[in-house]
């Protein structure tokens, strides 16, 4: 398998989860702005959408999207949380946290447009506090601080990698303490530190 990935974007999830799975896999770094790859590749010619994380599981066969990619990888690995059984109430509870991840994905996003009218920023904060509200609620039902009662799964990884964006982002999160610790825990795994070594981060 080959990752398509952007330094700290949201395939970092995507990277940790294969380093969790001990899969083998290499990785292109890609150029958001200029849509290529690290050796000038064309990246749309490999995603359309221009977005990562891409992943070609064989010769010209790419999946896109956070909730494609994560769930294939889980499929492949040999983790019991990563990869519930099919049409089991809690394959589909994975499928709803990586898409809840999605949604809190969504709201912090438009905070990077570099040319953002300062009068949006209010009621894009507003929509990033719902969500970060909305996470900690969840985890404060959890005995383990994780998104499922499975224990540590894709959902984790994906939103550890967004909640890691409101440092940069200048976010406060002061409120969120199960948040941040899942963040936390998350960014010292060892597939992790591996990840953020490779994409130059750590």
């Amino acid at each position: 398998m080959k990752l398509y990935y952007a330094k700290g974007a949201c395939s970092l999830a995507s990277h940790i989860v294969l380093n969790e799975a001990g899969l083998p896999y290499s990785l292109d770094r890609v150029d958001l702005k200029n849509k290529k790859t690290l050796d000038g590749h064309d990246y749309l010619k490999i995603n359309p959408r221009g977005a990562v994380p891409a992943l070609e599981i064989s010769p010209g066969t790419v999946l896109t999207q956070n909730i494609a990619v994560l769930s294939y990888i889980g499929d492949q690995s040999n983790i019991a949380a990563f990869r519930p059984a099919p049409n089991s109430l809690e394959r589909y509870r994975l499928l709803e946290a990586i898409g809840f991840c999605e949604d809190v994905h969504a709201a912090i996003a438009p905070l990077f447009v570099s040319d953002l009218p300062e009068s949006a920023h209010p009621k894009i904060l507003a929509n990033v506090e719902r969500r970060l509200k909305q996470l900690e609620e969840i985890l404060s039902k959890s005995t383990q601080n994780h998104l499922l009662p499975t224990g540590f799964t894709q959902a984790d990884a994906l939103i550890a990698v967004i909640f890691n964006w409101t440092t940069p982002l200048k976010i406060d999160v002061s409120n969120y303490p199960r948040a941040r610790a899942l963040h936390e825990e998350v960014f010292a795994r060892d597939a992790t530190v591996k990840a953020l070594k490779s994409e130059g981060l750590a």
